[in-house]
């Protein structure tokens, strides 16, 4: 499920950043393609960081290699490569994960929790 996941959210982020449309504006925010490029790798980091986090080591790195070839070809798609959003992608995966992480936690917490008795119950 997360590795499905995570190919689906990676092959929308392709589409949306090696196609010549740019992004719309959110308002009077600058730089806010940045914001963007971290929703977007923080969405990608999360599946496997929640479901797999043995896999950690080998999704960061995929991931931020995944973000810099995007922004080496991004050229040749008439789109600006940009280290900024290369660097926006980095911030994204650690969003990312740290949520998926966080979650993680929080959902072993609540199972545990559910699998108690609670007083007044017959043992």
């Amino acid at each position: 499920m997360a590795i499905g996941l995570s190919l689906l959210v990676a092959a929308v982020i392709s589409v949306l950043t090696l196609t010549p449309i740019s992004a719309p504006p959110l308002g009077p925010i600058s730089h806010s393609d940045k914001i963007y490029h971290a929703l977007a790798f923080a969405g990608l980091a999360l599946p496997l960081s929640f479901f797999r986090p043995g896999w950690l080591f080998v999704t960061v790195s995929v991931y931020a290699g995944f973000g810099g070839i995007i922004e080496i070809l991004q050229p040749f798609v008439e789109r600006e490569g940009d280290i900024a959003d290369w660097i926006a992608d980095l911030m994204g995966i650690g969003i990312g994960v740290l949520a998926g992480r966080v979650a993680a936690r929080g959902a072993t917490s609540v199972a545990a929790l559910l699998r108690k008795p609670h007083l007044g119950q017959a043992q």
